[in-house]
């Protein structure tokens, strides 16, 4: 299911891959996939995959919102 716009905003800095799932309604393995491809601005940490918020807030038109909102 996925999140509302409130809990999209209390993510953290860097948005772990099971986050950036839930955030865009899409299934893990489409978010791995979408990473694998380009589509998806990830970062990497070690093994870790993570998307910038800002990027993530960006992609979903949230980008100049208040966080009080």
């Amino acid at each position: 299911m996925p999140m509302t716009t409130k809990e999209i905003r209390a993510l953290p800095v860097a948005v772990p891959m099971k986050q950036i799932g839930e955030a865009l309604g899409i299934s893990l393995d489409l978010t791995y996939a979408a990473a694998h491809s380009g589509q998806l601005p990830i970062i990497r940490v070690g093994r870790r995959m993570l998307m910038p918020k800002a990027a993530l807030l960006e992609m979903l038109g949230m980008a100049g919102e208040s966080d009080s909102e």
